[in-house]
């Protein structure tokens, strides 16, 4: 509504006509008011002010001819139900007093026009540096030992975990964890690996052709078995200590004529074996091994087998 008012000059005498002037215009403010339409105010052919008074926030937009639309905005973990006459969503965030983080993403864009039942969402993303202590685990090492049995197989050192400071950059989506980004790594304390001797020498079996691994250098001998007496030195006529080594070498002695000291040997019954000892009654074809106690010498006794020169 357009109230054009316009003043007419009259004779200072004429009271009643001024009067008659000032309650029309009491009257057109207090109509203005009430009603709450759409009104310009127009004196003297000037515009003073548009007064906008409108019955609904619908009738005032459409006097405008300016659409509102309704979207539901998910954010924080909530769901707002929104009228809006922005744009796009850029400027329906702002008139909305939501703030939005550098890294937030917005869904649609942000330059997106709003449309009826749209939905926008917004994912608050952060960052953050997190330093934790891990465990290194120990590495399994296999050591070959060329003076023990294949069946030997013993742990020569235990293995024991290191640790380590791990610094990783997380990145969080609603407050969720969406990926982890190691950034740096520091050694606390080195791992201890587990080391594990495994023997190579193979386990030999005779027939009468000959042994499994070669059928030369073997020769048959009367075997007779000895220990050390208390008291008496425990050392052979190499010079190297006396030995009972089941899943090794183990030493015995030998007519040195017959077998070389330092012959490695493998004796039937009894094992691989070094020629590393001497004695008066070992002549010829005769051996005497060694064994830890007298007990297991007895039981050994006197017995005729075959021997392999291995070297």
């Amino acid at each position: 509504m357009i109230i054009i008012v316009k003043f007419i000059k009259y004779k200072r005498g004429n009271v009643v006509i001024n009067f008659m002037l000032v309650t029309i215009m009491s009257a057109l403010t207090i109509f203005m008011c009430f009603f709450k339409e759409d009104s310009t105010l127009v004196v003297d052919g000037k515009q003073i002010e548009p007064v906008i008074y409108q019955k609904t926030f619908s009738s005032t937009l459409a006097s405008a001819d300016v659409i509102a639309v309704n979207l539901k905005v998910f954010v924080d973990n909530k769901e707002l139900n929104i009228k809006s006459t922005e744009e796009n969503i850029a400027l329906m965030l702002k008139a909305q007093k939501i703030t939005l983080g550098t890294t937030d993403i917005v869904s649609p864009s942000r330059e997106t026009e709003l449309s009826a039942g749209m939905k926008v969402f917004i994912t608050r993303v952060k960052t953050a540096a997190i330093k934790q202590t891990k465990p290194i685990d120990f590495k399994t090492i296999i050591q070959k030992d060329s003076k023990s049995i294949k069946s030997l197989t013993k742990v020569a050192q235990a293995g024991k975990q290191g640790q380590k400071s791990v610094t990783s950059n997380v990145t969080y989506y609603n407050g969720k964890e969406v990926s982890r980004k190691i950034i740096s790594e520091k050694v606390l304390i080195a791992p201890k690996n587990k080391i594990i001797v495994q023997g190579t020498l193979p386990t030999i079996t005779f027939s009468r052709g000959g042994s499994s691994i070669s059928s030369k250098n073997i020769i048959n001998v009367k075997a007779t078995a000895y220990c050390s007496v208390s008291g008496s030195s425990n050392y052979t006529a190499t010079g190297i200590k006396a030995v009972r080594n089941p899943f090794g070498y183990s030493t015995i002695a030998v007519d040195p004529n017959k077998i070389s000291l330092g012959t490695k040997l493998y004796v039937e019954g009894y094992g691989y074996a070094i020629a590393a000892d001497k004695g008066s009654a070992v002549k010829g074809n005769y051996i005497d091994v060694y064994f830890n106690t007298r007990e297991e010498a007895l039981d050994w006794g006197v017995k005729h087998i075959k021997v392999q020169i291995l070297d």
